[in-house]
């Protein structure tokens, strides 16, 4: 894989913008353990679904969903990056190291919003701002110098470094989820939830490629309860 990402990629034809820093603090009490998934991963990608870990985006009020490590660690253990051990790890020492933990979080979220920009200006069809580039191929960079190839069981896969050595070691996947799919013939296939306030990203894989909503249990369902009070309105 090469270490940047630039325009020339094979996207038959699409191309966002944003990426700044938040404040983050991280909270004094460590959460409880849930075993229950807390993200709904309905992207298809991983690097999708953790651009969607910004809630309600278009609407006055976006909901942030990685509003500490903690959060930002379950979504790591949700989507498989992490262990359930290297998930305990980080619960355990994240509350005596708050400064490395802090920034990672930061990190995230300026890694997120990179991928958003990139991404959505795709879909759009609009020239990806330089900057999100710029800023994904320091993640990319990042990934790769912390990820080699090995030998198992007859075949060779990509194993990152100890996802412990470092708060925010959990992007190295996500960055390269983004590039491999920036630069794969799945992004025919990008598509944003109908919702105006939603507008989640995901691959419409359906069988005809008319998947409206991010989930039909949420975006989908809220639609049709709309639009059925609105026929009993106008009975």
């Amino acid at each position: 894989m090469k270490n940047h990402l630039t325009c020339q990629v094979r996207f038959d034809g699409y191309m966002i913008s944003r990426g700044k820093f938040h404040s983050f603090t991280m909270t004094e009490i460590k959460p409880g353990r849930r075993r229950a998934p807390k993200f709904e991963l309905i992207g298809g990608n991983v690097a999708l679904d953790f651009i969607n870990t910004l809630d309600d985006r278009p609407s006055v009020k976006p909901k942030e969903l990685l509003k500490n490590f903690y959060e930002l660690a379950r979504f790591g253990e949700d989507t498989g990056i992490l262990t359930g051990a290297e998930l305990d790890y980080f619960y355990e020492n994240a509350h005596n190291e708050p400064d490395e933990a802090g920034d990672a979080v930061r990190r995230a979220i300026h890694l997120r919003e990179a991928m958003f920009a990139v991404f959505a200006a795709l879909m759009k069809r609009q020239v990806v701002p330089q900057t999100a580039i710029n800023t994904l191929n320091v993640y990319i960079r990042d990934a790769t110098q912390h990820s080699q190839l090995v030998q198992k069981d007859g075949h060779c896969e990509l194993r990152y470094n100890d996802m412990t050595s470092r708060y925010s070691a959990m992007l190295w996947p996500i960055a390269r989820a983004a590039a491999d799919l920036l630069t794969s013939s799945d992004m025919a296939l990008l598509r944003a939830c109908s919702s105006s306030t939603c507008q989640w990203l995901f691959l419409d894989t359906s069988k005809n490629r008319h998947r409206r909503w991010c989930s039909m249990k949420l975006c989908g369902n809220r639609a049709k309860v709309r639009k059925f009070y609105a026929k009993v309105k106008t009975a």
